[in-house]
């Protein structure tokens, strides 16, 4: 599946909207409502808003009035207000509207025509929704329906995020954060009912924090309880268990794994970079030779060096850490 990022998917609506609708598509939290608002505020336009799960077939085709023994259909006034100037037409949680609301929407998608009435020339027609993978309020579309439109699937990107998240004032801890370990900013959507990592949940994590410390109850259970809220549970725990740790002087793992020296003797910072390093040696994001491997995990203390590779044995010794794996094995048995 090809996909775009945010950045990516507002050029595309700038470009295109005012011709052509659009179906902007991501798991939840993401940032596609704030982009296509985006978008907008910078073309100069006013941004109406029809949300998928709450409209009726009327509220997009309108009531029937009698005009001269004749029944004329009078459009709502958010989809066709008196003034006839261009503007954002958004249909938010568009996957989720029923059959008959999807059914309405055929001419609006495909002319910019409800009824007999046009659209304002100009006006920029975008949706936005979920995936049926995502576990979402997600109704089958019609092909029909799909056949209007332009599918854009959006991602989020790291970098990108983190611009947009210092101009919002997210909190400099969680800037860091997910500056170190970039998969925490969007997790799979879980099987279950339960948090999970996304922007909107990290940005919403960050005023959570900012509006417990205002009001003087922030502490580390506070904060624990407010990151197991808001994010999936793994991130939750690193993210507070690094609270006290300076997350910007870490230094890339690259140099730890060269200079194991280098590793901080604090508890959780020590086990948070040797999880990340265990498991980007073992996926091959690390690349290193046999000799600097099982160089680096006999320096190791006893203690994390066993950590390291237990219940990884087979894929260690993949990785040509044979020397490591037996030197560890004979300090563990007494056994030379």
């Amino acid at each position: 599946m090809e996909t775009v990022t945010l950045k990516q998917a507002k050029s595309l609506i700038k470009s295109m909207a005012h011709k052509e609708s659009i179906l902007l598509l991501s798991a939840p939290g993401v940032g596609k409502s704030d982009i296509v608002r985006e978008a907008a505020a910078e073309e100069g336009l006013e941004v109406r808003s029809l949300l998928g799960t709450q409209i009726a077939p009327e509220d997009v085709s309108g009531i029937p009035k009698i005009i001269n023994e004749r029944s004329v259909f009078c459009p709502p006034r958010i989809l066709l207000p008196e003034n006839p100037k261009p503007f954002c037409l958004f249909l938010d949680e568009f996957p989720a509207a029923a059959p008959d609301v999807q059914k309405a929407l055929y001419s609006l998608l495909l002319e910019r025509r409800l009824g007999e009435h046009q659209l304002p020339e100009g006006t920029w027609v975008v949706a936005a929704g979920n995936r049926h993978e995502d576990r979402a309020l997600v109704r089958q579309m019609s092909s029909a329906l799909i056949n209007r439109t332009f599918i854009i699937n959006v991602r989020a990107d790291v970098k990108q995020w983190l611009v947009w998240a210092q101009k919002n004032n997210v909190r400099k801890e969680i800037l860091s954060f997910i500056a170190f370990l970039p998969d925490a900013l969007m997790r799979k959507v879980p099987g279950e009912p339960v948090p999970f990592s996304t922007p909107r949940a990290w940005a919403s994590l960050s005023q959570a924090i900012s509006l417990a410390e205002k009001t003087g109850i922030l502490n580390e259970k506070i904060l624990r309880t407010l990151s197991f809220g808001r994010v999936s549970a793994a991130d939750a725990a690193i993210f507070s268990a690094l609270n006290d740790t300076d997350v910007e002087n870490l230094l890339p793992l690259e140099v730890y794994v060269k200079e194991p020296d280098k590793l901080p003797k604090d508890h959780a910072p020590l086990w948070f970079l040797l999880h990340l390093i265990k498991s980007k040696l073992l996926t091959g994001e690390i690349k290193i030779d046999e000799e600097r491997l099982n160089d680096f995990l006999l320096r190791l203390p006893q203690e994390q060096r066993f950590a390291m590779l237990a219940g990884d044995v087979r894929s260690w010794g993949e990785l040509g850490a044979d020397e490591a794996l037996f030197e560890t094995l004979a300090e563990i048995t007494g056994l030379v």
